[in-house]
């Protein structure tokens, strides 16, 4: 059987009781794997042979709703659904005009001054909408899971809120609450008043904090998905194509690989694809994070999205709809927001029982205080107050909001964590091991250094090497003419050309000989003397790890240009700050030692392994964690995709291959080494963030309880402490919102105080 993935978009889910209960359902199917997650409303199952009608149906059968996720339009947008909207408008209804009425039952309650003869009749009056239309959807909730046999944290809810008005409606008919001239007075602790008191006050406010709780959580939970949402609908609606010379408008969705389409300045890029001619900066901050644009020419791959911010650029479209880069980061932050940390799966395990044990709880305090006290009230007073404050809602909030804010602003800054599994493991990661080519350095061959040994300026030495490359299609060879061009050298006049396999390349230039290529080729094959100073100069530049094109004219050496992958701008900083984290790197690359050392020393790496093979970086990496050491592994090649993949903790760079991606923790879109720390340290703090959640909700509970239970708390107070332990623990992750990168901090420094400089 094929397995296959399914996402689900779950409705009428009202706290983490819900989520583990469908959660249950449908791993009871044979074949079938799934998470429900609470803060997202959505169901991800990986279901073997089972048809999808099969999963709605088990989900449906626990008395809630499934449907499948509105594809996305044909311009690659994704739509926005309405009911989120209605949802939170209903809330906010709900709460106004609850609150409106609520608000004088509790002063009234609360201070005998305002208690005029026959207040409680009207307290009545107010409290009774609350009661009824106020606090319906818990339960409306409370009755649907009742007849599935389950019991949630609204059955909680109702049942407190319906035991209080039930008392209240008990004391003002049959008992003495209703007479004219009862008076009231508000306690922090269980009263023995019997049958004098009504508790109209705690079913109104309960409702009332209740819902501010779900209306604040349903915002939250808005916002906290507001960074995928605007990551999803960057897209560009329109392309102008170019066919048969002229220039059409046209919708993105229209788009096919090999289309042509100009961009002009100012507009965004529709797809991704090559740049085909001219030249431009690309601002790809929406993507990236980098606020500054990239200069692009022909030949350079460019994403959908972006924005040319400078000349017009005629781009070959290779990937559409699904397959773009930004599609695939949706994707990505869709799925790490969906899953779940070892420690939520164990706060999952306790909400599943927690509603069953509080109910058990309650009666059991009920029945202890009428043994011990023989107060029926005071008994009520602390059975409703337990049942009020044990609400498990923040439990089942602690991971998904943090989850979803960190990978949310992970997805701004271009960082994209794949799930909460990936924050688990930064979190004992003290070894960085990096491949050298593409990630420390840039991966492409440039002009180090010109160096003449004749008459001839450097200046003539680099324009009969450019000219003579022109024909070349070797990356040395481009590298010079593309310096060259850089200069000003435009292609020259060749009269004819000869490549040289593993040699280098002869052509004659405006009717004079040019060689250019390996010394000992000119020494050895055309004769050319090289002197002494021109024999050391090459051997320690290839002894350091560069390549040395020799080029010679009419017979005589010129000079010499040395070539050779460049260091990242800013590489040296990111090793500095592995280190700050606690993080030890070690080179890995398949160039030779002088190569290798030579990056190493300009980085500061001490530990290097130099002519690597693929299979060589994958025993490096178990050798390692055989020490002992949590590996994470930074590359960008396929070369590098088994050991992404081994290492206890794979980030690819974005500029790399799908392979390298596909088989990574963590992506850092711009492939700035700079940013792979920011992603370990936001890694992290989203980790401690969850912790954090998990620890105060977990704790409220253990201290709540025993307080609730011992008649220590007013039913009243339990329902605002309930309250805010949900917006406590959704507030703290929106925290994250503000994580700011290395740089930005450096930056804000500088501005507070110019003199540090960098």
């Amino acid at each position: 059987m094929t397995i296959t993935d399914v996402n689900l978009e779950i409705g009428g889910m009202t706290c983490a009781s819900c989520a583990t209960r469908i959660e249950r359902k449908l791993n009871r199917i044979d074949g079938v794997t799934a998470t429900v997650n609470y803060a997202t409303e959505k169901a991800r199952v990986q279901a073997n042979g089972v048809e999808t009608t099969d999963l709605i149906a088990a989900v449906e059968s626990a008395g809630y709703t499934a449907v499948l996720p509105i594809p996305p339009r044909a311009d690659n947008t994704v739509p926005v659904p309405e009911a989120g909207e209605s949802e939170t408008a209903g809330l906010r209804r709900r709460l106004i005009v609850s609150t409106s009425l609520a608000l004088p039952v509790v002063l009234m309650s609360m201070i005998p001054v305002l208690q005029f003869t026959n207040w409680q009749w009207l307290a009545l009056t107010l409290a009774a909408p609350v009661v009824v239309w106020g606090a319906w959807p818990f339960h409306r909730a409370a009755v649907v899971n009742a007849r599935h046999g389950a019991a949630t944290m609204d059955t909680l809810i109702s049942v407190g809120v319906i035991a209080a008005f039930g008392w209240s409606l008990y004391a003002l008919f049959f008992g003495m609450a209703g007479i004219p001239g009862m008076h009231m007075t508000f306690a922090f602790f269980a009263n023995s008043g019997g049958s004098s008191d009504i508790y109209l006050e705690v079913a109104s406010a309960v409702t009332v904090f209740i819902l501010g709780g779900r209306y604040i959580e349903a915002r939250a939970k808005k916002q906290s998905g507001a960074a995928l949402k605007a990551l999803l609908e960057l897209g560009a609606k329109d392309a102008t194509v170019l066919r048969n010379h002229a220039e059409t408008l046209v919708p993105v969705s229209s788009l096919v690989p090999g289309d042509m389409i100009v961009v002009r300045p100012g507009e965004k890029i529709a797809s991704d694809g090559l740049v085909i001619d001219g030249a431009s900066a690309v601002d790809a901050s929406m993507l990236t994070g980098e606020s500054i644009p990239v200069e692009v020419a022909a030949g350079d791959r460019v994403v959908g999205a972006t924005v040319n911010v400078g000349g017009r650029l005629i781009i070959e479209i290779t990937r559409v709809g699904s397959d773009t880069e930004l599609a695939r980061m949706g994707r990505l932050v869709e799925e790490a927001q969906s899953g779940k940390a070892e420690a939520q799966r164990l706060a999952d395990r306790v909400s599943a029982i927690f509603v069953p044990v509080v109910i058990g709880l309650a009666m059991l305090t009920f029945v202890g205080w009428l043994i011990l006290d023989g107060s029926l009230e005071a008994a009520f007073t602390a059975a409703v107050a337990t049942l009020i404050i044990a609400c498990p809602c923040a439990l089942g909030l602690a991971t998904p909001t943090a989850l979803i804010v960190g990978t949310g602003r992970g997805s701004q800054l271009g960082i994209i964590i794949r799930g909460p599994q990936v924050l688990e493991q930064t979190r004992t990661v003290d070894t960085i091991v990096l491949d050298k080519t593409g990630t420390v350095t840039t991966g492409r061959m440039e002009v180090r250094s010109i160096t003449t040994f004749g008459d001839a300026p450097a200046a003539e030495v680099l324009r009969i090497a450019a000219v003579a490359e022109e024909g070349s299609e070797h990356p040395v060879g481009r590298a010079i003419v593309d310096h060259g061009r850089t200069l000003g050298i435009e292609p020259g006049a060749v009269e004819t050309f000869s490549a040289h396999a593993g040699q280098g390349v002869q052509a004659v230039i405006d009717g004079h000989l040019a060689l250019v290529g390996r010394a000992s080729w000119l020494d050895q094959d055309w004769s050319i003397p090289l002197p002494a100073e021109a024999t050391a100069f090459i051997a320690e530049n290839e002894a350091a790890g560069a390549t040395v094109v020799a080029v010679g004219s009419d017979g005589a050496l010129r000079g010499a240009i040395v070539v050779g992958d460049t260091v990242k701008a800013t590489s040296i900083e990111a090793i500095q700050r592995f280190r700050a984290l606690g993080l030890r790197p070690i080179l890995l690359t398949g160039d030779n030692a002088g190569a290798a050392a030579a990056i190493a020393r300009e980085v500061d790496i001490d530990d290097v392994h130099s002519g690597i093979t693929p299979q060589g970086k994958l025993d490096v990496i178990h050798a390692l964690q055989d020490e002992g050491h949590v590996v994470a592994m930074v590359g960008d090649g396929v070369n590098d995709s088994a050991a992404l993949a081994s290492a206890d903790l794979g980030i690819a760079m974005g500029t790399g291959t799908d392979a390298a991606i596909a088989a990574s923790d963590i992506t850092v879109v711009s492939g700035d080494l700079l940013v792979v720390a920011d992603a370990v340290r936001l890694a992290r703090r989203t980790l401690g963030t969850i912790k954090g959640n998990l620890f105060w909700a977990f704790a409220y509970n253990v201290a709540a309880i025993p307080v609730a239970m011992l008649g220590l708390l007013n039913p009243l107070l339990a329902g605002a402490a309930m309250a805010f332990s949900s917006v406590f623990v959704v507030t703290n992750s929106l925290r994250l919102r503000r994580f700011t990168t290395g740089r930005e901090n450096r930056l804000r420094r500088t501005t507070e105080d110019p003199g540090r400089g960098n």
